[in-house]
């Protein structure tokens, strides 16, 4: 497997973690972040900003969580570019970005922040999980590059 693959599949490994925590912990903490309701309602703009009727239910879901997941493996694959060294503070540093921006973003794009920004401690937990995710990408490309 050459280097570009090992940067892709560690970024799908990476955004995949920040999607497994996302989902579990929604299901034991009332405050975690819900950032799939943001990510719904992005995708709803937008389709309808293009003249289509955005999907509905259980369409919606996938299609939020197929965007989701690629938009994240595409930022943690980045991780992989400059080289053997610090793969895994890249990671964390990449996702501290992403989650800052995660954040900051959706207001900006007139989206309801409150399922992200609930508390401070939703806020900690949505910057938390990007970091992970990066550290995760790190991790797997680092093994990879090992072998």
């Amino acid at each position: 497997m050459n280097g570009i693959n090992k940067n892709m599949l560690g970024g799908l490994i990476g955004a995949l973690v920040l999607n497994v925590i996302h989902s579990a912990a929604k299901r034991f903490d009332k405050n975690a972040p819900a950032i799939d309701k943001v990510g719904e309602e992005a995708m709803k703009k937008t389709v309808r900003a293009t003249g289509f009727q955005p999907p509905k239910g259980n369409a919606l879901v996938a299609a939020t969580f197929g965007a989701d997941v690629a938009s994240n493996a595409m930022l943690y694959t980045m991780i992989g570019y400059g080289g053997d060294k610090h793969l895994i503070l890249r990671g964390a540093l990449l996702g501290t970005v992403v989650g800052l921006a995660t954040l900051t973003i959706p207001e900006q794009a007139g989206l309801d922040t409150q399922p992200i920004k609930k508390t401070e401690r939703t806020k900690v937990m949505t910057v938390a999980w990007y970091v992970l995710g990066g550290m995760a990408a790190g991790l797997a490309i680092k093994a990879m590059r090992e072998r």
